[in-house]
């Protein structure tokens, strides 16, 4: 019997030499925390990889113990505490956690070693933030034992070696993305069980609390959340309650029809009684964002024609004008209000060459393919390629919902039927530039710049930030000049991005430095790095609305409107001295960053710019 990891009592049980007695040099730890700020800032970036090294390795130990106990057992072990809850057991008694937490640990363990060998490297290289990888393998689960399974996971840990950073919600479209595009028949499948299975409960919690909740389609759900934040809006500065607090106030108030008011008990406030069935009447304006391709409207096509499709497909797109925009209940604005209806959604297809994402899917199966025929251990995988030449595998669009993510080609379908759906395109169709501003303020982006800056970037573009885009401010990257707009900061499409309103702020009155340019080796894409005041460059999202909408990429914007000269004989105005020596910095601090990254033609540097896994 091993009494490795026993000591003497009171001593830290630990498999080996204890942490904080091992030579921390040796791996590359500072030998002292009394270093300077970018100092400890290189240390987070340095320990967060090598806390994926570790969880790699945790996770290759729980798949050995699976490999040696459970596999030998599991085609025949009908106990009911079977090999597998046994080996969880071991694992759960060894590390003092609970059987839930050890079996978590084992599944994941099991579907990157089976499932997602790729995403599994890319966590023992410190590409992935270890948090991202429940997401990753929870939305990947419908792929087990298809054909595109390993499509699916070199696709993914291709994408998660991009340079750019990423977030949980930018993780898990990516990861729905690849799943349903290949998917379509049992994404419906499943979508129809879902909505089958959809419910309302109550709970008792403590301490006379208690928790209601309802499972519903993704869009109604988002139409119950602007209601109920808009009415949860309707106080002054001065109400004391929490966000959370205010929004289950104004939710019980629309079911009990009840007058909701802010409590801040001033007399001349104006909202001290808000009517929340008149709110509740005005539910038809809310608008619900989509953005799909044009394409995804015509349902799913077999893979195996997609290539011959391609050329013509591309050429289509062109003229089609890469902007469908409105496809179903969700996308582009949407002003549609119906008299029978309290709510009214609609949906702006982002009309973007369907069939490029197509050629891209079948170039990567290509190559995957080409790759598994190679190797020694593939017969399994050879007779999953035959099974795919015998039934065509079928190939759908996605579409993206603003704030909820990625939903299937059929979604996007449904959506599109419905009567109060809204269908714009975002762009006209021809190869005429869109208006970048609004014909009487260029500092004002149009509406058709606004939406596209919002489709293209989904989120906030600040590194880890999950707040989407629809919900926040649209950015000017370089500071505008309202004096001299042409010195910078011009309304554009590479002049703008999306931020919510802390990160917005945060750049604004902070000393964070943000640049956005194009790309050059990808003509209509960009480029996003965000500078801390210690000089620490780290480079924006890696997965955004190009990503899933190719065709955003031929989408053109005109230049903004020339600046008329003033007025003889008025001297113009011109910002604090405060703020345009601060302007003046922060254009120098961009132009020396572009400098140091060898931008003239050549992809952003390595070292500085390399992001931390989240």
């Amino acid at each position: 019997m091993s009494d490795r990891g026993v000591g003497a009592v009171g001593a830290v049980q630990v498999g080996g030499v204890p942490w904080p007695v091992r030579d921390h040099a040796a791996v590359g730890l500072p030998a002292s925390f009394d270093i300077p700020v970018s100092g400890h800032l290189d240390a987070l970036a340095d320990l967060a990889a090598g806390a994926g090294y570790l969880e790699w390795r945790r996770y290759r130990h729980a798949a050995a113990l699976h490999t040696e106990l459970v596999v030998p057992e599991e085609d025949h072990d009908e106990r009911a505490v079977d090999a597998y809850a046994q080996c969880a057991a071991r694992i759960a008694t060894a590390l003092s956690v609970s059987q839930y937490v050890a079996e978590r640990l084992l599944d994941n363990a099991v579907a990157l070693r089976d499932r997602l060998p790729r995403v599994f490297e890319c966590l023992r290289d410190g590409v992935v933030c270890p948090t991202f990888i429940r997401t990753i393998v929870s939305r990947t689960e419908l792929v087990h034992g298809r054909p595109y399974q390993e499509q699916v996971d070199a696709d993914i840990a291709a994408a998660l070696r991009k340079p750019g950073s990423w977030s949980t919600a930018r993780v898990r479209d990516l990861c729905d993305q690849m799943v349903y595009r290949r998917d379509p028949d049992a994404v419906r499948e499943r979508r129809e069980e879902a909505l089958k299975g959809r419910c309302f409960f109550t709970e008792a919690g403590l301490d006379g609390m208690g928790t209601v909740g309802a499972t519903m389609s993704a869009e109604r759900a988002a139409i119950v959340a602007r209601v109920v934040e808009r009415l949860a809006a309707q106080v002054c500065k001065h109400d004391s309650r929490s966000k959370g607090a205010r929004a289950s106030d104004a939710l019980f108030a629309l079911v009990e029809h009840a007058p909701f008011g802010c409590d801040c008990g001033r007399p001349e406030c104006a909202f001290t009684v808000v009517d929340a069935d008149e709110v509740a009447a005005n539910a038809a304006r809310i608008v619900i964002h989509v953005v799909t391709d044009t394409t995804t409207l015509t349902g799913p096509v077999p893979a195996t024609t997609t290539a011959a499709a391609n050329s013509a497909a591309a050429d289509r797109a062109v003229t089609d004008g890469v902007a469908v925009d409105e496809v179903a209940p969700e996308e582009t604005p949407i002003e549609k209000v119906v008299a029978e209806e309290t709510t009214a959604y609609t949906v702006a297809a982002d009309a973007v060459a369907a069939e490029a994402v197509l050629a891209q899917d079948v170039a990567a199966e290509a190559v995957a393919t080409d790759e598994s025929a190679v190797d020694e251990d593939a017969a399994v995988d050879q007779i999953a390629v035959e099974a795919a030449f015998a039934e065509p595998e079928l190939v759908d669009g996605v579409g993206y919902i603003a704030g909820l993510g990625i939903i299937s080609g059929a979604h996007v379908r449904d959506l599109a039927k419905d009567p109060d759906a809204v269908i714009r395109p975002l762009g006209d169709g021809t190869d005429t530039p869109l208006p970048a501003t609004q014909p009487a303020d260029p500092y004002r982006p149009s509406a058709a710049l606004d939406t596209y800056i919002r489709a293209r970037d989904r989120y906030c573009t600040w590194p880890g930030c999950n707040r989407p885009a629809w919900d926040g401010d649209l950015d000017h990257i370089t500071e505008y000049d309202r004096t001299h707009p042409e010195r910078g900061g011009q309304t554009s499409a590479t002049g703008l991005g999306a931020k919510c309103r802390f990160h917005h702020l945060l750049k604004t009155f902070g000393d964070f430095v943000d640049d956005q340019y194009d790309d050059p080796d990808h003509p209509g894409r960009i480029i996003r790095t965000f500078t801390i005041p210690e000089g620490r460059t780290v480079l924006g999202p890696a997965h955004t609305g190009f990503d899933t909408h190719p065709g955003l990429d031929m989408i053109v914007f005109g230049d903004p409107p020339a600046t008329r000269p003033p007025s003889p004989g008025t001297e113009p105005t011109r910002p604090a001295p405060r703020t345009e020596q601060k302007h003046a910095r922060r254009r120098q601090e961009r132009n020396r960053n572009r400098l140091r990254n060898n931008l003239n033609g050549v992809r952003p540097p390595e070292p500085d710019d390399a992001p931390p896994p989240f």
